[in-house]
């Protein structure tokens, strides 16, 4: 693990989970594996402290635990998975666009406890619905849970792994920590349940305080609430199929820019209908014929049967082969092609990701050192007297260009003798592009761009924060002064409490806390990319 992600990772959590929680998380993942014992002395905190901050991240997926033959369990840090942290609005935002607000709030609700029960999950998503309805409209809870069921039937959530049903023995002692597992065709069975209510808006301070004192007698008599009927059955968010889903998207863009609309609407089309049937890792759709998917075809897209046919002999003609010819039944057999490696080619004709690389080396290096490197990309070995004269350089610009892609792990020399004893006078150097080696480089920048973007969000937070708690401060009285019918000039002098000055301050605050935002969201969607391409390469 490079410095670069233990940074990212230690903010990522201090800003999610707070300080006891980052230091357990970075402590796990500087250390590896580690068992309790050793976990509290590093640390410095208290017994108690280490095992909540544990449960936090074991709640949510950051930390997995193991029994060793010994019988002492060791806890271990994931950090691909606290790194997936970074792309939660991306999650959330495509479960809007997919399955509208309801969707958005489902997934935000999961993402924010780790997992929960479908009850309630529902109950919440209801409750904060009805809150932005107007007076007198609820949202019923049936609806929400049929966009639960939708997002379980295409994979996007899924159920957690539970402790396996076993009769308990007397005669064998229980295990220092249980082992959890669930059936691959149980992980997105949804539970029969009749969920049967209304979302409910919040109360006044003083009925919660009654509605507290009720709860409070009721435990103290020995009353209990009902037992959920779907209780011990979690679910979690699927965060490989939403990969998939992005994947789908920039293949489907791929193809548009290459061809043109008709054509990334078939690949979308064979892409829908194999989402759920096509694992996260495969290197191909399941074959589909080619009446499949005419009848699959959007209704507004009125193409003829022939059509589609040349339309996908195009796409199985094409170099970079979008969609594979199988077999010849049912009007022919064809699959989409997934793989990251051939895509992600970085061939100047290849429409990813190969320009996410040349800007950084136009920014770098100017545009001379991006046309060695596109030379290099194309010709694939070069000698350094080919390279100024396909690139029409002069050789003294040429080897400084050569040598500071060098440094930078952009480019690789190979040596090649021709006698044993290497003597520099009989070996030929040749440069090179080493593809898995720049975008590993270009990872590591990501990971440290979003590091400083979310050091500089921190920085603004903290520089004007006593006026973020002025301004709190004041939109909390607003809110309660118009909520008991105040006047509009009583309203006008509580907000003359912050002058012009501050908020225009407030307003520039605002501004560049947005632009940090937004640009972490598309540095992550480079990671995305180079992660993926990365992961295919080490595949092959």
């Amino acid at each position: 693990m490079t410095q670069a992600e233990l940074r990212l990772c230690s903010l990522l959590l201090q800003e999610h989970f707070g300080e006891i929680v980052e230091k357990v998380g970075n402590s796990l993942l500087r250390t590896g594996s580690r068992p309790l014992r050793l976990l509290v002395g590093d640390t410095g905190l208290l017994l108690d402290q280490v095992k909540k901050a544990l449960c936090v991240l074991i709640q949510h997926n950051l930390v997995r635990y193991e029994v060793q033959p010994r019988g002492s369990v060791e806890y271990e840090a994931r950090s691909e998975r606290i790194l997936r942290i970074l792309r939660y609005p991306r999650y959330i935002y495509t479960a809007k666009t997919l399955y509208g607000d309801p969707g958005e709030l489902l997934v935000e609700e999961l993402l924010l406890h780790g997992h929960l029960s479908m009850s309630c999950a529902v109950a919440r998503v209801a409750d904060r619905l009805t809150e932005t309805m107007e007076d007198g409209k609820t949202m019923d809870y049936a609806e929400v849970s049929n966009t639960f069921v939708r997002l379980a039937d295409t994979h996007f959530i899924q159920r957690c792994p539970m402790v396996p049903d076993s009769p308990p023995s007397t005669e064998v002692p229980p295990p220092p920590a249980p082992t959890l597992a669930i059936a691959e065709r149980d992980m997105y069975v949804v539970p029969r349940l009749s969920l049967v209510g209304r979302g409910k808006r919040r109360h006044s301070c003083d009925e919660e305080e009654e509605g507290d004192h009720k709860a409070k007698r009721q435990k103290q008599e020995g009353g209990s609430s009902e037992t959920p009927p779907d209780d011990g059955i979690y679910w979690q968010v699927n965060l490989d199929r939403f990969h998939q889903h992005f994947r789908d998207q920039a293949l489907v863009s791929a193809v548009a820019s290459r061809m043109d609309q008709t054509s990334s609407e078939v690949v979308r089309t064979m892409l829908r209908m194999s989402e759920v049937t096509t694992a996260s890792g495969a290197s191909h759709t399941q074959p589909l014929s080619s009446n499949e998917i005419f009848r699959s075809l959007p209704s507004g897209y009125n193409i003829g049967k022939q059509v589609l046919d040349q339309y996908l002999a195009l796409l199985a003609d094409d170099p970079l082969e979008f969609v594979g010819k199988s077999g010849d039944s049912g009007g022919g057999t064809y699959t989409v092609s997934i793989l990251w490696g051939r895509l992600a080619s970085w061939a100047p004709h290849s429409p990813f990701p190969h320009p996410s690389l040349i800007p950084l080396l136009l920014h770098r290096f100017g545009s001379r050192c991006a046309r060695i490197f596109r030379l290099l990309l194309r010709k694939k070995h070069l000698e350094q007297k080919q390279v100024e004269d396909f690139a029409m350089i002069p050789a003294k610009e040429a080897k400084d260009m050569l040598y500071r892609m060098l440094s930078e792990n952009l480019v690789s020399l190979q040596e090649i003798p021709k006698t044993p004893d290497h003597a520099p006078s009989r070996t030929f150097y040749l440069y090179t592009v080493n593809v898995a080696a720049a975008a590993r480089m270009l990872l590591h920048r990501c990971y440290k761009s979003v590091a400083n973007l979310m050091e500089r969000r921190q920085h603004e937070m903290r520089e004007n924060k006593r006026l973020l708690e002025k301004s709190q401060r004041v939109e909390a009285i607003l809110a309660s002064m118009q909520a008991t019918g105040a006047e509009a000039a009583q309203l006008r002098e509580v907000e003359e409490m912050i002058t012009g000055p501050e908020r225009q301050q407030l307003e520039t605050l605002k501004h560049n806390v947005n632009k940090i935002d937004a640009s972490e969201n598309q540095v992550d969607e480079t990671i995305f990319v180079l992660e993926s391409f990365i992961e295919s390469t080490v595949k092959r």
